[in-house]
């Protein structure tokens, strides 16, 4: 483990010399203090029909994380097969803007767009951990069947009842998920909370964004107290006559985005299939990889490897301020609205308030994702350590962390760090939507140039980039013998 850290900490500060980590802005105090103004002087009316955001908001997040988990839930019970694994890894490593810019292309701005962006890798995802659930379930029952009964009578009265309480407990974190992402889909022009908070922030009205974002963060904050299970049906029905069914789905637009939009340039003004047509798609495909894919896969990792090491550092921060190891009731109280506010905050809209305050650079993405994914493992690793036993006469402050607490919740934090690289990795690729030069910023500008095929083709890089990254870290958590179950982060 000693080796795997140094050798991560020696490829950040390598990488840290060729990052673009500069601050651009003339002014940075300034637009700091506009901010710190507006954050305590919320303005609840400025935002016009700020109730119909919300809702918008969370029906999509429901109806989304509903579709998503019935999906996964049958995905999962033939996730044994090879195809099966491999087609839900694909569409899992593509993030939901990108699912929202492909879907705006077919659908237009229809509540299927934002539905569809959010079900679609959600289904992956629900596919893998309950397939792990049911994979690590307590075999026990499995002996006490009857030898011949049938494989849905095993499943639905030895497995599942076991798998339930796990199924029901990963559904709640994921409609979190759920919401953050349905708030961003904002950002793409769907009515969500997003919407309103990309034109307050355009415009500096930083108390406008103030308000939005404590309504935002009272709906995750009392998610478990609303979300029962009994009113699930009726939360859906709802969500579905809440969302606006607005705007008509074209036939001709989704039959011409798959048979010409997006095939590649050279075949689709090409008359016949022969040799020039295939020469000319071989140098087209040459010039995305030199001019786009290859710089945007540099920066994306670049980004994503000092992102991860600046999680792991704000994660050693974090954690004891939730812990009892550390501080008492009001101290762990105050540790934990901080968790919960920077966890709760999509990266996005983070990098997008610290783009504001040093300019278009990397610095802005390492701060957001760091800051995001070091509160969600400080609260993961704050939490383990509550039933820690410390021995009698342990020295106490900063002996206790480094010498007690820290050799013991390593391994756990390693564990969690490198589950959250490929969500990292994901993260750091839609970033450049926002300006930053990774592939996100690529993909964006194709779509903003009507080139599909070019878009396209990037998201397939950004998805094998993915899920290469997903690869490398489960045989890392393997060889390191790093154990932690999916459900958890």
């Amino acid at each position: 483990m000693v080796r795997v850290t140094i050798g991560f900490l020696s490829i950040a500060l390598l990488l840290s010399f060729v990052a673009d980590l500069e601050i651009s802005t003339q002014n940075p105090w300034g637009e700091l203090s506009r901010m710190v103004i507006g954050a305590f002087t919320p303005d609840f009316f400025a935002t016009e029909n700020l109730a119909r955001a919300i809702l918008n908001t969370v029906a999509f997040a429901i109806l989304g994380v509903a579709l998503g988990n019935g999906l996964g839930f049958l995905l999962a019970l033939v996730f044994h097969f090879r195809v099966i694994r491999a087609g839900c890894a694909f569409v899992r490593a593509i993030h939901e803007l990108f699912w929202a810019l492909i879907f705006l292309q077919i659908f237009g701005l229809n509540p299927l767009t934002g539905i569809l962006a959010l079900a679609l890798p959600y289904a992956g995802i629900f596919a893998k951990v309950y397939s792990e659930i049911l994979e690590e379930a307590d075999p026990a029952p499995l002996k006490s069947i009857p030898h011949g009964t049938g494989r849905l009578s095993v499943f639905m009265f030895a497995q599942l009842p076991d798998a339930w309480v796990h199924f029901k407990t990963y559904s709640l974190y994921r409609l979190e998920c759920g919401l953050r992402s349905s708030a961003v889909l904002g950002f793409v022009g769907l009515p969500t909370i997003g919407f309103h908070l990309e034109t307050a922030f355009s415009q500096g009205s930083y108390s406008e964004v103030a308000a939005l974002l404590i309504l935002f963060y009272v709906i995750i904050g009392t998610i478990r107290k609303w979300v029962r299970g009994r009113l699930l049906a009726f939360y859906i029905l709802l969500s579905l006559l809440v969302i606006p069914w607005a705007g008509e789905i074209n036939q001709s637009h989704i039959v011409r985005f798959f048979t010409e939009d997006i095939v590649p340039y050279p075949l689709r003004v090409a008359e016949t299939l022969d040799m020039a047509a295939w020469s000319a798609l071989v140098s087209w495909l040459k010039m995305m990889v030199t001019d786009q894919a290859l710089p945007g896969i540099i920066s994306t990792v670049v980004l994503t490897q000092i992102a991860l090491v600046a999680a792991g550092a704000l994660t050693l921060l974090f954690f004891p301020l939730i812990s009892p190891k550390f501080f008492g009731r009001f101290g762990r109280s105050a540790g934990h609205i901080f968790l919960v506010i920077a966890r709760s905050t999509p990266e996005f809209i983070l990098a997008l308030t610290f783009l504001l305050l040093w300019g278009p650079s990397m610095l802005p993405a390492v701060v957001a994702l760091a800051l995001h994914n070091g509160a969600i493992i400080g609260h993961l690793i704050g939490r383990h350590t509550e039933n820690m036993q410390i021995r009698l006469g342990a020295p106490g402050s900063l002996n206790l962390y480094a010498y007690d607490i820290l050799p013991r919740i390593y391994p756990q934090f390693l564990a969690f760090l490198f589950y959250r690289w490929e969500v990292i990795m994901r993260e750091t690729a839609i970033l450049g939507i926002l300006g930053i030069a990774t592939l996100g910023f690529y993909i964006d500008s194709a779509f903003a140039d009507l080139r599909f095929d070019r878009a396209m083709l990037l998201i397939v890089i950004t998805a094998i980039l993915n899920m290469g990254i997903d690869a490398i870290s489960r045989k890392i958590r393997a060889h390191l013998r790093l154990q932690t179950r999916a459900e958890e982060v």
